[in-house]
């Protein structure tokens, strides 16, 4: 199953999301993997890889890389932004239902992709599938958008982005409407986007889509972690490993399947 949601978006994703440090994030991962691993895995899965940054990274460091995504559109950047590179496979596929040729010794999953599991079946079913595919032991590391970020920056607040894409000695002006609208109940959000690309004649092309994400509590993580089979290790509020502050935005989990 393809996922539809980022057709619109997909051309400037890499662009409103450029002041996120991969890097860092990158020595988070392997820092994880020396904390709870006994030697660093060879295979990993990127599930929900979208444009492949994290992906071109981690190959770059050595690792055998397999990025998952139900995005034809994220996927196709993806290819762009990493070339050819015969480390990394990429496979067009539902998070709630992929497959995979063997088992990998660790999965990551970056920017809350997880909260797009909007039903608790969707999440125990990508979960179950999680570690069916670790080795035994193997280290699945993922972060959420908390219910602080939920309520008070998503809510039903209005964001308009601006940039400007390249393509060769093109340059391409771009703009995002964002609206958001969170309904406390059902610890939904929904997120009505519209890009809008400009050509040389000061024309704009407009791309209309929709996102929901869902709003887990720890708690409710943890629980569908252990149901999966997976023993728990940390959630942390930073790169740091710090303890999640009360107003975190985003937390990290790290678990281990248990086999």
């Amino acid at each position: 199953m393809s996922y539809k949601g980022y057709s619109a978006l997909a051309g400037v994703y890499d662009l409103f999301n450029a002041e996120l440090d991969y890097e860092s994030w990158a020595n988070f991962i392997e820092a994880a993997f020396d904390r709870f691993l006994q030697r660093r895995p060879q295979i990993l899965l990127d599930l929900a890889c979208g444009t492949g940054r994290m992906t071109k990274i981690l190959s770059g460091r050595g690792y055998d890389m397999i990025g998952v995504d139900g995005s034809a559109e994220m996927l196709a950047k993806a290819a762009e932004n990493c070339g050819y590179d015969p480390r990394i496979l990429y496979l067009l596929q539902d998070m709630r239902s992929f497959e995979l040729y063997g088992t990998v010794g660790a999965v990551i999953s970056c920017l809350d992709s997880v909260n797009y599991l909007i039903k608790e079946e969707d999440l125990g079913a990508c979960f179950s599938l999680v570690h069916n595919y670790l080795d035994p032991d193997g280290l699945f590391l993922f972060d959420v958008n908390t219910p602080h970020k939920f309520e008070t920056i998503y809510g039903d607040e209005a964001y308009l982005f601006d940039g400007e894409l390249t393509e060769g000695e093109k340059r391409i002006p771009v703009f995002c409407a964002w609206q958001n609208h969170y309904v406390k109940k059902s610890r939904i959000c929904t997120f009505d986007l519209s890009v809008f690309y400009g050509d040389e004649r000061g024309n704009y092309r407009r791309e209309d889509e929709t996102q929901k994400e869902r709003c887990y509590t720890r708690e409710e993580l943890e629980s569908a972690l252990q149901k999966a089979g997976f023993e728990v290790l940390g959630v942390f509020g930073g790169f740091d490993f710090s303890a999640p502050a009360k107003n975190a935005e985003r937390i990290y989990f790290a678990a281990r399947a248990k086999k």
